[in-house]
């Protein structure tokens, strides 16, 4: 792991996003909360969340943070038939935060996947990206 130990606590935060593209029935099976597993939009949510708190468990070389706050959220999209996910991590620490709201992100579509496999195995976990992260030598970063 690299040391971090000299490096300055501060405020950081990070916003990544991904999606998931589907059928439009899959869709709409999600939206009307009629997928047989439950709630996808709720299971997800929680299994972002528990995963960002796993980053490091999961990671090889990516430090133990200890986290403010997760927030996972899910945007439907009908016109192109997909989930947008967005997840944002809050910490203050030595090092970023950037690989917990990609887990966030990443785990949270793989659990939308795992629901809807029955009725969609053509769906496509797709576009998992930082979109701006805070706090740190590097200061603030947006995806232009």
């Amino acid at each position: 792991m690299v040391d971090i130990s000299n490096k300055q606590a501060t405020r950081r935060e990070a916003i990544a996003t991904g999606a998931v593209y589907m059928k439009k029935e899959t869709l709409r099976l999600i939206s009307d909360n009629n997928i047989v597993k439950g709630n996808v939009f709720e299971t997800a949510r929680l299994a972002g969340i528990l995963a960002a708190k796993k980053t490091c468990e999961l990671i090889p070389l990516c430090h133990q943070l200890n986290l403010a706050s997760v927030y996972v959220d899910f945007n439907v999209v009908k016109k192109m038939n997909k989930v947008e996910i967005k997840a944002r991590a809050k910490c203050t620490g030595q090092t970023g935060i950037e690989m917990e709201a990609l887990t966030a992100v990443s785990v949270a579509a793989l659990t939308i996947y795992d629901m809807c496999k029955a009725v969609d195995k053509a769906m496509v976990i797709s576009d998992i990206m930082l979109m701006e992260k805070r706090g740190g030598k590097s200061g603030e970063w947006k995806r232009s």
